[in-house]
């Protein structure tokens, strides 16, 4: 099975982190058809293929993907859209 994990170090305040973390579940729910679980600091993403965490840890955005057969095709894809959206909203 295919996939990738992506870090960011974080300083902003947790409950902003948090809200940047739900917004890009409901962003993946509209545009992907995956659905999210939130269960403490932690997000679980499911959908056709895909298979991903995103975790609040001290100080660390933790994101670990793993991608069926099919969806595979798109992990360069994937994983520069998880990137992007760090970069543009974990500080």
């Amino acid at each position: 099975m295919a996939g990738f994990r992506l870090t960011k170090a974080y300083t902003m305040p947790k409950q902003d982190l948090r809200e940047a973390a739900e917004d890009f579940a409901r962003q993946l729910e509209r545009e992907h058809g995956v659905r999210s679980r939130w269960q403490g600091d932690t997000v679980q993403i499911k959908g056709a293929g895909v298979d991903g965490r995103l975790s609040i840890e001290d100080g660390v955005v933790d994101v670990s993907v793993s991608l069926g057969l099919l969806a595979s095709a798109f992990k360069g894809m994937l994983k520069a859209e998880v990137q992007r959206y760090l970069d543009e909203h974990v500080s």
